[in-house]
């Protein structure tokens, strides 16, 4: 909104000062501050009113160290982040750009998913919160939507020819492009390693003979469901110790915050050799205000916590960087970014499916951890809950630096 407001006013009235609402860097930065000033003033009138509605976690007791001590902190607090997310992209981002639209969907649709499971965990006190299989088909929703979009909208496309092939006017900070470079709708993405590193999802049906690229939605959108569930369900999974999975997500926010920048500035982007993707740097405003509210949100939610996110906030983080990777073509380096995710969903399903085979094989259940997910395995082995927290934040930063060196490493 406030893009639009000082647009007409410099447009108007010549109001000095008015157009630096044009550059990314500007509006980013105006989203970063505006979403931890929410977080924090928002947080803690939102931690005092449910501790005076007594909305406080139950606590199952899994024999693990400090677990009961956490009993009543209240929960729900994922609606801190989405408010401190959604506010601030609406007053600094382009509200008419495709990719601002579809993240601000995203962010809604999974947070009244989420918090439709608190709300029956909390009020009705039915532990068992929202049944997996309406999760399950809120994801699968959000994934349908999300493919038709990318694959049918005709604003959605990319840059084929090489920049110095076409006639630019260009900023550093500010890239546009002219009318004369070739975009086109397309479903490439970025293969990591891979020197001319760009997969088109329509090749896989290439053996259906001519025409088969117009069925390419048949393999693409299957795979964009899967993605959003399997990171949604990962970072569900991560949110078992205090700041655990709040962390992790603003680590990989920013990860992706650099990756759509330079995704969406056609220096960059010719300088790397990655695809250039007309409009997506206003991902930037979005990304900024995720981080922010991330940030601001481990105010209430580090060691030892004030509040919990719940699903409200868990099954919206997972999302909003599945679609995000989705959107900016990167989602082939989930498995590198969101590599806490991707262990702890592993030690899950390892834990389980070990169990059920050695009960039928052998008639007793056995375990490779001493506790899934992978966080609480470590925990029964002695360590305390900080410290665990902080070297998985160490891995996460890790894995995020390796993530954006594959831009070179091809």
């Amino acid at each position: 909104m406030l893009y639009y407001l000082f647009k007409y006013l410099e447009e108007t009235f010549a109001l000095p000062g008015a157009s630096v609402f044009e550059y990314l860097s500007f509006r980013a930065a105006g989203a970063v501050i505006t979403s931890l000033i929410i977080s924090l003033l928002f947080g803690n009138r939102w931690i005092n009113y449910l501790n005076r509605r007594q909305v406080g976690e139950t606590i199952r007791d899994l024999g693990l160290e400090g677990q009961i001590e956490k009993q009543g902190t209240p929960t729900m607090g994922g609606l801190i982040i989405l408010a401190s997310i959604i506010i601030p992209t609406f007053l600094f981002a382009k509200l008419d750009n495709i990719y601002i639209i579809l993240m601000l969907f995203t962010t809604i649709w999974l947070g009244m998913l989420g918090f439709i499971d608190d709300y029956i965990k909390v009020f009705r006190k039915n532990k068992r919160g929202l049944p997996g299989k309406y999760k399950i088909a809120g994801q699968f929703a959000l994934g349908l939507v999300v493919g038709l979009v990318m694959y049918f909208n005709p604003s959605i496309v990319v840059r084929e020819q090489p920049i110095a092939d076409q006639e630019v006017v260009i900023t550093l900070d500010n890239p546009q492009m002219s009318a004369g470079i070739d975009k086109k709708q397309s479903l490439k993405t970025t293969i990591p390693f891979s020197k001319n590193n760009e997969f088109d999802y329509a090749i896989l049906l290439k053996w259906m003979g001519s025409g088969y690229e117009k069925w390419a939605f048949l393999i693409f959108i299957p795979v964009v469901i899967f993605i959003i569930m399997a990171v949604s369900n990962g970072a569900n999974l991560t949110d078992g110790m205090d700041g655990l999975a709040t962390g992790t997500s603003a680590i990989i926010g920013l990860t992706l915050g650099v990756l759509a920048w330079v995704s969406g500035n056609i220096i960059f982007a010719d300088y790397l050799n990655i695809m250039y993707l007309p409009e997506v740097g206003e991902l930037t405003i979005y990304i900024s205000a995720f981080v922010g509210a991330t940030v601001g949100f481990l105010w209430f939610n580090t060691y030892p916590a004030q509040v919990f996110m719940g699903d409200t906030g868990s099954l919206s983080l997972g999302g909003i960087i599945a679609v995000f990777a989705i959107i900016i073509r990167k989602e082939l380096l989930i498995p590198i970014l969101c590599g806490i995710f991707l262990a702890e969903s592993l030690s899950v399903i390892l834990q389980v499916s070990y169990f059920k085979y050695t009960k039928k094989k052998f008639g007793e259940g056995r375990r490779i951890f001493k506790m899934s997910p992978l966080h609480h395995h470590y925990q029964k082995k002695g360590y305390p809950e900080p410290k665990i927290v902080l070297r998985f934040f160490i891995v996460g930063i890790m894995l995020s630096v390796f993530t954006i060196i594959t831009l070179k490493l091809r």
